[in-house]
């Protein structure tokens, strides 16, 4: 029985469907927050929730991407790289005189290509989508050392007002920004005919173009939106450190991004997902290491429980597959 009919058992109510797919989820993050506010005097300040909320921005804006490209049935494991160039290009261009946000302009179009890139290699060469784009996370975290010669690079108080500015006098720009981005994915996965075309995609590709659905044109389009928003991560990256340094981004950001879509309950063979579960998944992850930091726990352990989560994620998600 699921969280959701136990639910509808005992309370004689029913969840709404966006709701109650993601219930047990909700379930988990309310129970870390519990205990964690139970035992941490720090955990419910403002400080501290501003703090988590800046740094979760970045994974919302990629994983927002990586959601829309895997219900099509594709995946991506580059934006953590294209994110690391992206912000050692803003932070080099800035250096180097150019304006700030003609920077950011640069480096948006470059996280472009490189997804168009990407796109094409996949459905031009049809090679698979987890090898074309781990080659070119490969390539890219080259590029972005190389850019950096292995220092920081500051941009000073350049991009202030992206990575220290705020709202209403209390919300984070970054914070914004990324549920403006989250708003506007959610969306188009929801009320566009392009997002209607990914779903169909997902589920079945040959069936999605015998039907006339434009799938070539389509995964091109879902790899660069996909690149955009990666650049658009560093670019918050580099506002938000105030600047560019080695390391910044990479592999260890893209899992992250891959575990957040993943909790959140989006195929990983295409077909179905919600941005909703992928926003709780990117709350689950970010909540899950501030309360290992405010427990004083070895920061190894973070990496085993966000192993375990995405695992038990990954076999809820096979599941549910299954059944469907």
């Amino acid at each position: 029985m699921s969280a959701a009919s136990a639910f509808r058992d005992r309370t004689g109510l029913s969840l709404p469907p966006g709701v109650a797919r993601h219930v047990g989820l909700l379930s988990v993050l309310l129970l870390i927050g519990l205990f964690t506010s139970l035992n941490s005097e720090v955990f419910l300040t403002t400080p501290n929730l501003v703090n988590v909320s800046q740094q979760v921005a970045v994974v919302a804006v990629l994983a927002a991407g990586l959601t829309l490209l895997m219900t099509a049935g594709g995946i991506d494991f580059s934006l953590g790289a294209i994110a690391a160039v992206s912000h050692a290009v803003v932070a080099k261009l800035i250096q180097g005189g150019m304006d700030e946000w003609a920077a950011v302009l640069v480096a948006l179009a470059l996280g472009t290509a490189i997804g168009l890139v990407n796109g094409g290699v996949v459905t031009v060469f049809s090679v698979a989508p987890f090898v074309a784009t781990l080659a070119s996370s490969t390539i890219l975290t080259g590029v972005a050392l190389l850019l950096l010669d292995g220092m920081s690079v500051s941009i000073g108080d350049h991009l202030a007002v992206l990575g220290f500015g705020e709202l209403f006098g209390a919300i984070p720009s970054l914070v914004v920004l990324a549920v403006l981005v989250c708003l506007a994915v959610g969306v188009l996965m929801r009320w566009s005919a392009f997002g209607r075309n990914a779903f169909a995609i997902g589920g079945n590709e040959s069936a999605a173009r015998l039907s006339g659905i434009p799938v070539v044109r389509s995964k091109l389009l879902l790899y660069a939106l996909g690149g955009f928003l990666a650049a658009l991560g560093g670019v918050m990256l580099v506002a938000r450190l105030g600047a560019a340094s080695p390391g910044t981004g990479g592999l260890p950001l893209e899992l992250t991004v891959v575990a957040a879509v993943v909790i959140g309950g989006t195929s990983l063979h295409g077909g179905s997902g919600t941005l909703v579960g992928t926003v709780l998944g990117v709350l689950l992850l970010g909540l899950v290491a501030n309360s290992l930091n405010l427990l004083q726990i070895d920061p190894v352990y973070q990496d085993i429980a966000v192993g375990t989560v995405l695992m038990i994620a990954a076999i809820v998600n096979h599941q549910r597959g299954r059944r469907t």
